[in-house]
């Protein structure tokens, strides 16, 4: 893994014993229209990181993002009190919720916790201040980033503060995200395999250049593989996909091919005259796609071809269901991939939000050997290079 100071290296130490530590998680939930939490997964994700520093004798503030607050207007529904609700009810004990905490300062004692309202709030956060890192930096003893959610953003907690804190370090979320990733990319088990799906090339041309450089296959979904789809010379009918990046497309299965890779094109697609929920599906071969069809998902010939690959891979990475799986006509492909994950003996790591929907829909939780928290932050390492704020840490360790 990439080498930073851990927070075990630190409590190893003995170095939290009555310090004050900051931990920047990433609590950002989603909510129904009531402010009623609809998944506390992250929160749940962010308890070992403040229950190991509760326990090494740490005074504990805890701060995150939610949502998307307009810097210096705090707004009620900005606020991290149904955050602190769970995280009390979870933890099961009290933790204050504190406001304007950058300005006021903060008052906590050793072996007691308390959550520090909206930090995107904070007027400088976003274009990473140095003059309110250096704040927030004062606030503490101890830097803990646990928020790989983040940590593709350059922001003054995910980033500046790492830069002034005495001591600056990665919680153990964090640690196991960068596990699991650098297992899946830096030696991965062979044939690495890759579902990349969604519905525009454009939003993921870095991830498929990169990954068509690293894996045995490249599985492509949904829009991505309409253009894919395009670029050898198939008939989309009206489906989704971009037509200014054909070439672009084309390239990265010359690219694949030229490594003894592959980039496989369905056989047969699952289509639609319209996306309803009641829409009448259709499964035909490729070649037979009518200039008024939308494509909503890979027909059964294609996803159990698929799925023979997944079973007998070594490493799978996962973003993005390959069909429309809301609709159950058209989710056939995704349950089928979702399936073959869950039975092969690969070592498999999904992220994404839709991903995530798709996992829970098909009740493949415990059978995705890791599943990450992050979204952009997954998309980013995927396609290489350096997150932000893992750099920082880097230069601090």
């Amino acid at each position: 893994m990439t080498q930073v100071l851990r927070l075990t290296d630190v409590i190893v130490d003995g170095k939290l014993r009555g310090q004050r530590v900051f931990i920047r998680a990433d609590l950002n939930v989603p909510q129904n229209n009531t402010g009623s939490i609809i998944d506390d997964t992250r929160i749940r994700a962010a308890i070992p990181a403040i229950c190991q520093s509760l326990d090494a004798g740490a005074a504990v503030m805890v701060t995150s993002h939610l949502g998307r607050p307009i810097e210096g207007r705090f707004k009620p529904e900005d606020s991290l009190e149904p955050v602190a609700r769970r995280l009390r009810r979870l933890i099961g004990r009290d933790i204050p919720l504190v406001t304007n905490w950058v300005e006021h300062g903060v008052n906590v004692s050793p072996g007691n916790v308390i959550l520090l309202e909206n930090c995107r709030v904070n007027v400088g956060e976003k274009n990473n201040s140095d003059i309110l890192a250096k704040k927030m930096a004062a606030l503490c003893d101890v830097y803990v980033n646990d928020a790989f959610g983040t940590a593709h953003r350059t922001e003054a907690t995910t980033h500046g503060i790492a830069k002034y804190a005495k001591i600056a370090c990665a919680g153990p979320l964090l640690v196991s995200e960068l596990d699991a990733l650098s297992k899946a990319l830096a030696n991965p088990k062979r044939p690495l395999i890759a579902i990349i799906a969604g519905a525009k090339v454009s939003t993921k041309l870095k991830i498929l250049r990169s990954l068509a450089e690293k894996v045995d296959k490249l599985i492509v979904g949904g829009g991505i593989a309409n253009t894919f789809m395009l670029a050898v010379g198939l008939p989309i009918g009206k489906s989704l996909a971009d037509s200014a990046l054909v070439s672009e497309s084309r390239s990265i299965i010359d690219s694949a091919n030229a490594r003894g890779a592959s980039v496989p094109i369905p056989h047969d697609v699952v289509t639609a005259k319209a996306l309803t929920p009641n829409a009448l599906a259709q499964t035909k071969l490729v070649q037979e796609v009518a200039d008024d069809d939308i494509i909503l998902d890979i027909g059964p010939r294609t996803a159990d071809k698929l799925a023979l690959h997944l079973e007998k891979a070594g490493t799978i990475l996962w973003n993005g269901p390959v069909g429309v799986f809301e609709f159950d006509q058209f989710g056939n492909g995704t349950k089928t991939l979702s399936r073959a994950i869950a039975m092969s003996q690969a070592f498999s790591i999904a992220g994404g939000g839709d991903t995530l929907a798709a996992i829970a829909k098909y009740g493949i939780h415990n059978k995705v050997n890791y599943i990450s928290t992050g979204g952009g932050a997954f998309l980013a390492f995927l396609e290489g290079g350096t997150l932000p704020a893992i750099g920082i840490l880097q230069s601090r360790s």
